[in-house]
């Protein structure tokens, strides 16, 4: 099996674009976090651009927009914006360029959670979210720090997004870019996350879904506590399989474009499962999900990534919990202790 080879070895500098197909640009869009960049790829229409996800929405993303839409993107409009999912580095700033024109195309998923999640604004954390955090044994002095700020608002990074978008869905295809395109979704990373199959020639666009030396965050939040994005993640790296070719150029939303998605995929498959053959085994005693990093995570996890962690560590007990491989009980302090 033909392991993940780089075409690209450098990403395009701020401001500039790379050309990796006929009529295909790679962008890349700085985030203020330790994963430190989002790509976006511009498909050209002629006289337009069909762009795929857009950055976060601050001053200095929008300043960036408007340098590469005044030069590599020679001063067209962008009509039609196609988002893979709705995270704030990929719908951040959906509303702004439809403000400018632009058509929002994405699956019902995003475009309904990304709406809503910007109209939710929050100036503390709700209850629901405290009893979340105690439950999964959160580090107490974290969650004291964290219950005196404001919490984290999806509003923060993502302009309004209007009222309006066209719908796509599993199954169907789409024209961009003069090629057409197979769209296949997935889950775990996101609901129904947007991925894009090219009929022509050898691309996909893979968001965040297809990437090629970091694992995409499963998480669960407080509003599905009892969620199993591993089972969902699983189930689609296995019906992708089907449709994965070694020579396929994979447009990620993170790092660099990479070929060879048939190892990729089976790695990513791999990595859960010899987690999940891990925890198992750090579960001979009983531990709360704060308490189940070591064999999930192979580095130290710091304070600004400890809430990332610790959702993925609920996630992974709970795909044991619901192939009824671990037990869990609710401990005097609230916290759940999970064990095998």
């Amino acid at each position: 099996m033909t392991e993940i080879r780089y075409p690209f070895e450098t990403p395009p500098s701020e401001g500039e674009a790379t050309n990796v197909a006929d009529g295909v640009l790679w962008v890349r869009l700085p985030l203020p976090m330790a994963l430190d960049h989002v790509n976006v790829f511009a498909f050209d229409e002629g006289d337009s651009w069909t762009i795929v996800d857009t950055g976060f929405s601050t001053q200095k993303t929008k300043a960036i927009w408007e340098t590469l839409l005044a030069g590599p993107l020679a001063g067209k409009p962008v009509s039609r914006l196609i988002v893979t999912h709705y995270h704030p580095d990929h719908i951040g700033l959906a509303g702004w360029f439809m403000a400018k024109g632009a058509e929002l195309v994405t699956t019902r998923t995003s475009y309904v959670t990304g709406r809503m999640l910007t109209l939710d604004e929050q100036p503390t954390y709700p209850d629901e979210t405290v009893t979340f955090y105690r439950r999964a044994g959160m580090d107490a002095a974290i969650l004291e720090k964290r219950l005196q700020e404001r919490p984290f608002n999806f509003a923060d990074c993502v302009d309004p997004i209007p009222l309006g978008y066209t719908r796509i869905q599993e199954g169907q295809t789409i024209h961009f870019g003069g090629r057409t395109w197979d769209i296949r979704t997935g889950d775990g990373h996101a609901p129904e996350h947007a991925t894009f199959w090219s009929r022509e020639d050898n691309l996909v666009v893979g968001g965040d879904q297809l990437l090629p030396s970091i694992s995409a965050n499963l998480g669960v939040y407080p509003t599905e506590p009892e969620a199993d994005p591993v089972k969902e993640w699983l189930a689609s790296c296995e019906a992708f399989k089907q449709h994965a070719g070694a020579d396929q150029l994979i447009l990620p939303g993170h790092k660099l474009p990479f070929t060879g998605l048939p190892f990729r995929l089976e790695q990513m498959i791999d990595n859960h499962v010899g987690c999940l053959d891990r925890l198992m085994e750090h579960l001979q005693t009983p531990k709360t999900a704060g308490e189940c990093f070591p064999p999930l995570f192979k580095r130290k996890i710091g304070a600004g990534e400890y809430g990332l962690a610790l959702v993925e560590a609920v996630a992974h007990l709970n795909h044991l919990l619901h192939a009824g491989k671990i037990t869990r009980t609710i401990r005097d302090d609230g916290a759940y202790l999970w064990q095998a």
